[in-house]
């Protein structure tokens, strides 16, 4: 009888195992959506970076808190000795450094803030790389005490060389940026952000050597547009997210595909585009010759305004570029060709960040969005 009653309980027991995971493994996931506690589920951070620009902070919104986490301000701008510059000229102020003096940036002077540091002459970066770790320490003798009087956490490195960079100058630079990290960390003075155009993840002629400075930084801003430019000779999208081989030679896709060969997918923020750009052509197809001198910046918004004021234009977004572009005649026989993004660009982009787990996207730059291409960003958030 003991033993029988023994058998009972081990059947009852059994029973009642074989049944809870039956609820478990059947039941649960269909009914109450209940995940098994022992699977560990990674949320991504996301965060979207808005960079504002100080000849845009009167355009500007006070508010972006539904569409970014962080912002940055442009810029103060690097001397070819590596301090920051504050005069242009005798008796004329330098105007980044200016615009964050005489107060204008105060109003967004709370949250998770950065503050970027700006060289595009390629001379001064040259002379500023015959000695990288004196240039180095002049900068954030310089931006360390500035960091801590305006409460910005984060350092972002924007240094534009235009011409081909030699071997040489690259590990120059890399060093340059090793001693601005150390310098940092030293000093408890918050990140360091590096901005990288696109084409240095598919060239080896750039300043930057990406796979290098991922090492030393908290976050590598990847500048995906800029594909056409102001000096174009043909007209084409600013920020193309397919058609390498085919229409173009790289797009976005290929050169985030390049950066997540060297880096983690959360160090890598991309960097989308709230302009484009319009030229004078002959022709009227898309990626006609342009005429030269003839080109100009167009914001998002200017766009927008575009097609409410001009009774012959339509707006058409190409499936491949993910962009959509405007063109018409003008008076004098010649056509106008405007390339620029807009919502369906920047959902577009917000997929592509998700689809490969980005760390989070960049914006450039707040004052040129019009009415609807930042909504993406906000699902994006919550």
């Amino acid at each position: 009888m003991k033993s029988k009653a023994i058998l009972i309980v081990l059947i009852s027991i059994i029973i009642v195992i074989a049944g809870s995971l039956v609820i478990y493994n059947f039941i649960l996931p269909k009914t109450s959506g209940i995940k098994n506690p022992f699977t560990k589920t990674i949320t991504p951070h996301h965060e979207v970076i808005g960079f504002l620009p100080y000849w845009l902070i009167s355009k500007a919104q006070i508010d972006y808190s539904k569409y970014i986490t962080n912002l940055t301000y442009f810029s103060l701008t690097i001397d070819k000795n590596g301090s920051i510059q504050k005069y242009t000229k005798p008796g004329q102020s330098e105007p980044g450094y200016l615009s964050l003096k005489n107060g204008k940036f105060d109003p967004y002077l709370a949250g998770n803030l950065s503050i970027a540091v700006f060289s595009g002459n390629d001379k001064d970066i040259n002379e500023m790389l015959k000695d990288p770790a004196t240039s180095a320490n002049n900068l954030t003798k310089d931006i360390i005490p500035i960091m801590q009087q305006y409460g910005f956490k984060d350092l972002n490195l924007d240094i534009e060389q235009v011409s081909d960079a030699s071997p040489a100058a690259r590990i120059k630079f890399t060093e340059f940026v090793k001693q601005v990290r150390d310098n940092i960390d030293n000093s408890k003075a918050g990140t360091l952000s590096i901005d990288i155009s696109a084409s240095a993840f598919v060239k080896d002629t750039n300043l930057s050597d990406p796979k290098s400075l991922a090492l030393l930084v908290n976050k590598v801003i990847l500048m995906a547009y800029d594909y056409h430019f102001m000096g174009s000779f043909v007209t084409g999208p600013v920020a193309p997210g397919q058609g390498a081989g085919i229409v173009s030679e790289f797009d976005t896709e290929s050169a985030v595909e390049a950066a997540l060969q060297i880096m983690p997918s959360q160090k890598l923020i991309l960097g989308i585009p709230l302009y484009g750009y319009e030229w004078e052509t002959i022709g009227k197809v898309p990626r006609s010759a342009t005429i030269p001198g003839t080109s100009l910046i167009i914001s998002n918004q200017r766009a927008e305004d575009l097609l409410t004021t001009c009774a012959s234009c339509s707006a058409e977004f190409d499936q491949t570029d993910k962009e959509t572009h405007i063109i018409y005649q003008n008076t004098n026989e010649t056509y106008q060709q405007v390339f620029y993004p807009n919502r369906q660009s920047t959902q577009y982009k917000v997929d592509l960040a998700k689809q490969n787990s980005l760390g989070g996207i960049a914006v450039w730059a707040l004052g040129y969005e019009g009415k609807t291409i930042l909504e993406p960003l906000s699902a994006y958030l919550h």
